[in-house]
């Protein structure tokens, strides 16, 4: 499966791995499943170390646009990217740049220092 997440409500976290091709319609189902759990504001964690993002402009253009939808309405937690890859990268860039959200989001080689980040992110 090249996304799957788990929603740790306990821990206001969502963990995202992505591995294999990426298209616009699993990351757009992913952020879905985040609306309609209420997990909205909880952090997320997204591995993207084994990801090929394979969406264009356009797609890029309307994920921004369902994304703010949600975030005219729904507060959104920050943001930890984990990642190596140009590809991904790149496509980090291009997300955060069209995403309307203000929440804070960073990219790291390494795990546990996404974890860390997001840990003094989380607001009691």
């Amino acid at each position: 499966m090249p996304l799957r997440w788990e929603i740790l409500h306990a821990q206001k976290l969502v963990h995202i791995v992505a591995e294999g091709s990426v298209t616009r319609q699993k990351l757009e189902d992913h952020f879905d499943a985040i609306v309609v759990t209420d997990a909205m504001p909880y952090a997320k964690l997204f591995d993207a170390t084994l990801a090929e993002p394979k969406y264009n402009d356009d797609d890029v253009l309307l994920m921004g646009a369902r994304l703010s939808a949600y975030t005219a309405t729904l507060e959104s937690g920050p943001l930890a990217v984990v990642a190596q890859g140009d590809a991904v990268r790149t496509a980090f860039g291009r997300f955060v740049n069209i995403s309307p959200s203000k929440r804070p989001a960073e990219m790291f080689k390494k795990e546990a220092d996404a974890r860390a980040w997001l840990a003094v992110q989380v607001k009691p």
